[in-house]
């Protein structure tokens, strides 16, 4: 095992590029066609090898850097870049939310669980007490922010009174006014609801009010909800890091 520096990964890297360039422009001149190509058996594998060669590698080092098998050949008679390579940045932005397409469903209809026991038990977040309480008693406690954080849990005020709540689990940020959430019992049976789609609707997109896609009927719901905010448990969430950087590398296979 070895490693080399970033100076020489890029000297690398341009070795690699001049050898295939040259290779290209041979092919070309020579007018050798794709057949013969294939019979040549010029592979990724040996332009590897050789650009490994002129920029001073070792032997050694050169098969260590050159991977053992690729899919497919280069073929020499592409010329041109990618369509891919000459877009615009703008090209590649988001579909807007319009085109989003929910797969919301109802995980378990039996489960009997309250809005309230589940989200402690999938976000780690250790507040007891109705929904309608958490957004007070995170105070100092945990992290509380306006805006959504993936694993963040979504607080709700109760539709039309502030004497009910609701909590909500955020998995997932598809864009800055449409989130992702997993609950429980948020159709009063008790059911665990997952992939959820939730829009903010506020006059100035900044997730004081939001709709929850109705999965029974796969539209938007026509109420709108306040949101208290979002609670994030920092303290876990570094802990979950810690734990998988400290993890042990799965064994390497053994080689016959």
């Amino acid at each position: 095992m070895f490693t080399i520096s970033g100076q020489d990964y890029v000297f690398f890297i341009r070795a690699f590029k001049s050898s295939l360039s040259s290779i290209r422009r041979f092919v070309h001149q020579t007018g050798v066609n794709r057949l013969a190509w294939n019979m040549f058996v010029m592979s990724p594998r040996a332009i590897l090898l050789a650009a490994c060669t002129a920029a001073g590698f070792t032997a050694s080092e050169a098969e260590a850097l050159t991977p053992l098998a690729f899919e497919t050949t280069i073929d020499p008679s592409i010329e041109e870049a990618s369509p891919y390579a000459l877009l615009a940045p703008q090209a590649f932005e988001r579909l807007p939310d319009v085109a989003y397409e929910p797969t919301a469903y109802v995980a378990n209809a039996r489960a009997g669980k309250q809005c309230v026991p589940f989200a402690r038990e999938e976000s780690g977040v250790e507040i007891f007490g109705d929904a309608n309480t958490w957004w007070q008693q995170a105070r100092g406690k945990y992290e509380r922010a306006s805006t959504p954080e993936e694993e963040s849990v979504m607080v709700l005020r109760g539709y039309a009174t502030a004497a009910r709540g609701h909590v909500a689990i955020v998995r997932e940020i598809v864009s800055p006014t449409l989130i992702i959430v997993d609950h429980a019992n948020w159709l009063n049976g008790g059911e665990i609801t997952r992939n959820v789609p939730v829009r903010d609707v506020s006059p100035n997109n900044d997730w004081s009010q939001v709709q929850v896609w109705h999965v029974p009927g796969q539209h938007w719901g026509s109420r709108t909800y306040s949101v208290q905010g979002f609670i994030q448990d920092l303290v876990q969430d570094v802990r979950d890091q810690v734990a998988t950087e400290q993890a042990p590398a799965p064994a390497a296979a053994l080689v016959g």
